[in-house]
């Protein structure tokens, strides 16, 4: 299969580049980017045959495209993909509204074509492993969990994400979407209410770079999810309480995890013990079952409906910050 990448982006050239090529039978034949300039100098330093600034020419060149441009060209970009005919698998959040992610999956659905969200973490064997725990009954039924996504944004990634909210910047945009994603993805439903407190701790301008905030799900368990822009130690993880047992999992929702620099346990009425999952790149997991759907077999790790749940749910969670109010999710009716 033959892909287009849509952005020149640093995540396509330290994760996604690789994990495309990793898939037998997979290249990539052109890049886009909004200088062409910068489009032929990034082709030729990640040994891709074609640069450009013109989308209708990269898509007259690929099969499907990897779209990682910044989140409010997303739409226009998916659509016109669709339009030609293209799969197409997209960075989270798939778009700057739940409306415009419906539209967009949509669209996929009536031309028959794959529609895919690069929802990494889910594809990590520690979280695979965690969803099998859960849902196989391991710690009974889920009263709780807890989230802490509070890093620090390295240098390089301090552009848009803190300083342009008509770009799709803010802390909730970036981090929120992943934590909503994995938390649907352990539990098997959906968020409906949120309350939410959002802050501005030394990094955002005009976007916010922390929040706090709680989930109910329609089970009635509670969830709390912390994200950040501004924490240098704070660590990362994630904690999943039932009525017969606990997970905590440290590092679970980085690369820190595949570093080897985290922990896995389960607790129960036995004590505590370590618990192990399988390695490997989460992008290449995540490439490899995209091209499979494209060629009809099974679907994409994370796909469309997932993208816009996940957005939807960070959508709830700022307008409670801004509110000041419970506020129900609004998955745009998927």
């Amino acid at each position: 299969m033959k892909w287009g990448l849509i952005g020149a982006s640093t995540i396509a050239s330290e994760q996604m580049i690789g994990a495309i090529r990793s898939v037998t039978g997979n290249t990539i034949t052109s890049v886009l980017s909004s200088s062409a300039a910068r489009g032929a100098d990034y082709a030729k330093a990640h040994d891709i045959d074609h640069g450009t600034a013109d989308l209708d020419d990269l898509l007259g060149r690929c099969d499907a495209v990897y779209i990682s441009t910044t989140n409010e060209k997303h739409k226009d970009q998916a659509l016109a993909a669709i339009a030609a005919g293209k799969h197409v698998l997209c960075e989270k959040p798939l778009a700057m509204t739940v409306a415009d992610a419906v539209e967009m999956v949509n669209a996929a659905k009536s031309a028959g074509v794959v529609f895919g969200t690069n929802h990494h973490l889910r594809c990590m064997g520690i979280h695979r492993r965690i969803r099998d725990m859960v849902q196989g009954g391991d710690i009974g039924d889920v009263l709780s969990a807890r989230i802490f996504h509070a890093v620090m944004l390295p240098e390089a990634l301090r552009g848009w994400r803190i300083n342009d909210a008509s770009a799709g910047g803010g802390v909730v945009a970036d981090i929120t979407v992943h934590d909503a994603d994995t938390l649907r993805f352990h539990l098997g439903e959906d968020p409906a209410e949120v309350v939410a407190m959002t802050a501005a701790q030394g990094l955002g301008n005009g976007v916010e770079d922390g929040c706090m905030s709680v989930w109910t799900m329609p089970s009635g368990a509670m969830v709390q999810d912390h994200v950040s822009f501004t924490h240098p130690f704070a660590g990362n993880g994630i904690e999943i309480h039932g009525t017969k047992g606990s997970i905590r999992a440290q590092s679970a929702m980085s690369v820190m995890w595949l570093q080897g620099g985290g922990t896995f346990e389960l607790t129960d009425k036995d004590g505590t013990r370590m618990v192990g999952a399988e390695g490997g790149s989460p992008y290449d997991y995540a490439a490899d079952r995209f091209t499979a759907a494209c060629r009809g077999e099974g679907a994409p790790a994370a796909d469309g409906v997932d993208g816009i749940k996940s957005l939807a749910v960070a959508m709830a969670v700022v307008t409670a910050a801004q509110s000041g109010h419970r506020t129900a999710v609004d998955y745009g009716g998927v």
